[in-house]
């Protein structure tokens, strides 16, 4: 099976991060960490059944490739060859025919996963030619669906399926889980796990980009014994619709804690502007044993999206130890 070029032999430059999650958010930690450090390893959600993504993952049955385009995106070398490719794989088609609202990017993945019949191979390929400073991988190789119990307001609990679905929901979510229950971790990611210095989770939609990653029981495994310390970054703005309607700050802890009550979480990063109430916020990490970085991580235009400068900044301050060691403090 052919492989990708062997890198050029550059000498790696900072800590070993991964980051997981899915969508804009992954993207947003993406942009941020290539600003500190060149080995990064995405593990990207693999449960889309929306958009170019899931009529791929219905026609071909392969896994969806949209989210893992958008990681490989964020991660393009910053010169006109990678910006380029950036921009030719994020181009959508605008038609009346059957590739309307396609990426090409989705399209070219899945081409070379037909080629190769390897999905990590078929993004290492694309990786090489974007320049992509670090690594994008799968959760797992299989597609999944995502399911959720949902508190409907008669009392109710039902069951949605489908991450496009559970996405929209606006009632309380219980609890979500993977379909299949178990699956297989992607081997690449829970040795990337192994060997991490850190290790981030979060921003983005919390029940089906974030936590679908604590329910693989060979990622969550190593989530628990690796070394590397855990940072959570908090959403800029809370959803008015949606899956985490009505959620506070202190909220997406305790869902995390719910689901994965053994994992460790060291940091917490949050923008004072989307606290509601930063006493509860601080008192809830206190209780946890987490510190909590409170900086002004989003865009000055005061838009729901981070700024990458400051993000990195916000990390790098993690990772430096300006927090200290009193849990619960307030940087």
């Amino acid at each position: 099976m052919p492989t990708p070029p062997p890198p050029d032999g550059a000498q790696r430059r900072g800590p070993a991060v991964v980051a997981l999650g899915g969508g804009h958010g992954l993207s947003a930690t993406l942009s941020a960490l290539r600003l500190m450090t060149d080995q990064i390893t995405a593990v990207v959600t693999v449960a889309d059944d929306g958009g170019s993504s899931g009529r791929l993952r219905d026609e071909l049955d392969v896994l969806p490739p949209g989210d893992l385009r958008m990681a490989l995106a964020a991660l393009c070398d910053d010169s006109d060859w990678g910006r380029t490719w950036r921009d030719v794989l994020q181009h959508r088609f605008a038609s009346a025919g059957p590739l309307d609202q396609h990426a090409l990017g989705n399209l070219l993945i899945v081409t070379l996963w037909e080629l190769l019949d390897d999905p990590v191979a078929g993004l290492d390929w694309v990786g090489r030619l974007l320049g992509a400073r670090g690594r994008v991988l799968p959760m797992t190789e299989v597609p999944l669906l995502i399911e959720a119990d949902v508190l409907r307001a008669d009392g109710r609990t039902e069951t949605v399926r489908g991450q496009s679905a559970v996405a929209v929901t606006t009632d309380p979510i219980a609890q979500v889980r993977l379909v299949p229950e178990q699956p297989s971790a992607c081997i690449h990611a829970v040795q990337a796990v192994d060997r991490a210095d850190w290790v981030v989770l979060g921003p983005g939609s919390w029940y089906t980009s974030v936590l679908p990653h604590l329910l693989v029981p060979d990622l969550r495994s190593a989530l628990h014994r690796a070394d590397g310390r855990v940072i959570v970054t908090l959403n800029l703005s809370p959803e008015e619709d949606g899956e985490t309607a009505g959620m506070h700050a202190e909220d997406y802890l305790d869902v995390l804690h719910a689901h994965a009550p053994d994992l460790g979480v060291h940091a917490v990063v949050a923008d004072p502007r989307a606290v509601e109430d930063v006493s509860r916020l601080a008192d809830r990490c206190a209780e946890r044993d987490v510190r909590l970085l409170l900086r002004q991580v989003g865009r000055s235009d005061g838009s729901p999206r981070h700024d990458p400068l400051r993000l990195a900044a916000a990390f790098r301050d993690v990772v430096d130890g300006v927090l200290g060691d009193v849990p619960g403090q307030r940087a």
